[in-house]
């Protein structure tokens, strides 16, 4: 009696399992089918991109009232970039909607993309920024880093423009799988450049004598942000591994919010958000190093 009643109780118990999958399932596609979700989702995420915006515009300001004898500082441009990116991205998700009826489709493609690029190249230059200061600390000629990391750039745009241009003129499901593909090889590269300088930098710093001024707080700085900013691109460029190839991880829909809340929440919002409580500390009103104008 009690040998039957193992294998009926198992049998209970993977049906009760498999309802639940079924369910939460169901829960899924429901949110997803609703328009009311999607909007709340869509204005969620403005409101999280919009509040990014402006604690990012409002240390600019506080950068600019400390030292205002200097032009555009790296530090600078950083926080206005953070501001751009994240206040275009505001705007998208309150017009979400509407973005998402705008024709040809390639449209949709490029308002949703080009805050992405500008979010590459605004801790592409942080990752510029801390090579500076390892290659002084070093000794070492800065005089090639500005030209690559200009040039680098240059061919990124370059090559994402391109690959819009030839998908308006003739839209082929191949190209827009290369076109997601090549976001996320960039993504792959913003990764590793963050864990290559990051861990040059960290570990110089770690060589530095204990009694070190500020030694103990710039350790946890630079590594802090270099564990945040290499997962958020090694996750971007996973998920736009996915997004190239698999329709239900397309983030280009309307219909997929709660995929879209989670993505742009892991791989924007969360880490803008902790880099800016990270870096926040304002530059001293004199004998400043190390925080050089771009020219």
């Amino acid at each position: 009696m009690g040998s039957e009643g193992v294998p009926s109780t198992v049998a209970e118990v993977m049906s009760v399992a498999a309802v639940e999958l079924t369910d939460a399932s169901s829960w899924w596609h429901d949110i997803d089918d609703s328009p009311l979700w999607q909007d709340r989702m869509s204005y969620t995420l403005a409101v999280l991109y919009g509040i990014v915006a402006t604690v990012a515009l409002v240390q600019l300001a506080r950068i600019h009232l400390r030292v205002p004898e200097y032009g555009w500082t790296t530090q600078k441009v950083f926080h206005f970039l953070n501001f751009l990116v994240n206040g275009v991205r505001c705007v998208v998700f309150i017009f979400y909607r509407n973005v998402q009826r705008l024709k040809p489709e390639i449209v949709q493609h490029i308002l949703l993309d080009v805050p992405s690029l500008a979010f590459f190249t605004t801790y592409a230059l942080l990752v510029l920024f801390w090579a500076e200061i390892y290659y002084q600390a070093r000794a070492v000629s800065t005089d090639g880093l500005k030209p690559s990391f200009y040039t680098i750039n240059i061919v990124v745009y370059v090559v994402q423009i391109t690959l819009w241009l030839i998908l308006w003129w003739k839209p082929i499901s191949g190209l827009l799988i290369l076109s997601k593909m090549f976001f996320a090889g960039v993504s792959l590269c913003a990764a590793i450049g963050f864990l290559l300088y990051g861990r040059r930098l960290f570990l110089m710093l770690q060589r530095f004598p204990v009694e070190s001024k500020g030694r103990c707080k710039k350790l946890q700085e630079v590594g802090y942000v270099t564990t945040i900013c290499f997962l958020c691109f090694l996750v971007r460029c996973i998920v736009m591994c996915f997004n190239a190839f698999d329709k239900n991880a397309n983030l280009d829909v309307l219909d997929h919010p709660i995929l879209n809340f989670i993505y742009y929440l892991v791989v924007e919002i969360l880490p803008s958000s902790l880099v800016l409580f990270i870096l926040r500390k304002l530059p001293p009103k004199r004998g400043i190093t190390q925080y050089h104008p771009i020219r």
